[in-house]
């Protein structure tokens, strides 16, 4: 099922919805089930309200048009967000960008000891759609094309045989980036700042894919194309730790609580750094993942 969050007509009241063909909607918050509030209040509710959910929007009257609703984050305020960097080949590319032509690159033995990640800003969250406002102290926009978890259920010490069993569902995850100011501010060694924590910087969406429907998440296309045009045409299978691995690290000691978003890293290829093009103000990015749909922001300086 692919759940959303929307708003219709003059309110802008989020609500929550199940996602058909050609963008119709059933209205689950119409039902005035407590449930249904919100995709967080599902996801807490547990197995059994999702399977109501399920039920409530093959079955309901509660149908809304594609073009009678505009999309929200699917979660606003995430309980936690956390983001990896899963593609090896992303760390390489972007590490050579700096080096002098010719110059032998080593990827650091780290990556290939266990997964690297760092918590993000859980507070700065854009809606598909949206216009992303540049902060000023940065000259070079930069996107990222990510795949992305949600947690469903409570767990801690997660095996790589049973993490999957905590994961709801997949969502896409777009990691604006400062690429003038993170350059800067990584020379410290304790990960990005400003270079990705400004207002806006993190997109998700359009929807979350409950776990049941995505497929293979180690197997899915992944594309971005940037007015139209293709910057990247690549795949989750060319992940070099899996999600199941990548949870089994991050809960090693640590409690996962439903709603928290743990991202994949940038697909190699799968942002301008790489390709030494950066984005231009009144740029579209697209970001597009099989199974999951398409997310689609404007960048503004």
């Amino acid at each position: 099922m692919k759940l959303v969050a929307f708003a219709s007509g003059d309110s802008d009241a989020p609500q929550l919805g199940a996602e058909f063909a050609h963008g119709e909607l059933a209205n689950l918050s119409a039902s005035g089930d407590p449930r249904f509030t919100d995709l967080l209040t599902l996801i807490e509710a547990g197995p059994q309200a999702l399977s109501d959910a399920r039920h409530l929007a093959t079955n309901t009257t509660q149908r809304i048009g594609a073009t009678h609703y505009r999309l929200l984050a699917p979660l606003p305020r995430p309980t936690q967000f956390r983001d990896s960097m899963c593609f090896f080949q992303h760390i390489e590319q972007c590490a050579r960008i700096r080096l002098a032509p010719g110059t032998p690159y080593q990827l650091p033995s780290i990556y290939r000891q266990q997964p690297v990640y760092y918590i993000g800003n859980r507070l700065n969250v854009s809606a598909p759609g949206a216009d992303i406002p540049w902060p000023k102290y940065s000259k070079l926009m930069d996107f990222e094309l990510e795949l992305a978890c949600v947690i469903g259920t409570r767990c801690t010490n997660l095996t790589v045989e049973n993490a999957l069993d905590h994961v709801f569902g997949f969502t896409i995850f777009n990691d604006f980036s400062a690429r003038d100011a993170q350059a800067v501010e990584m020379q410290g060694l304790l990960g990005p700042a400003k270079g990705k924590h400004f207002d806006g910087a993190n997109v998700f969406g359009p929807c979350v894919v409950t776990r049941d429907e995505i497929g293979d998440p180690q197997n899915l296309r992944m594309q971005a194309h940037v007015n139209g045009h293709v910057w990247c045409d690549s795949s989750s299978a060319t992940m070099n730790w899996t999600f199941a691995e990548l949870l089994a690290h991050i809960s090693a000691g640590e409690t996962l609580y439903p709603g928290e978003i743990i991202a994949s890293g940038t697909v190699g290829g799968g942002c301008g750094l790489e390709h030494l093009r950066f984005l231009q103000s009144g740029d579209v990015v697209e970001l597009e993942i099989e199974n999951i749909g398409v997310l689609k922001n404007r960048v503004i300086a």
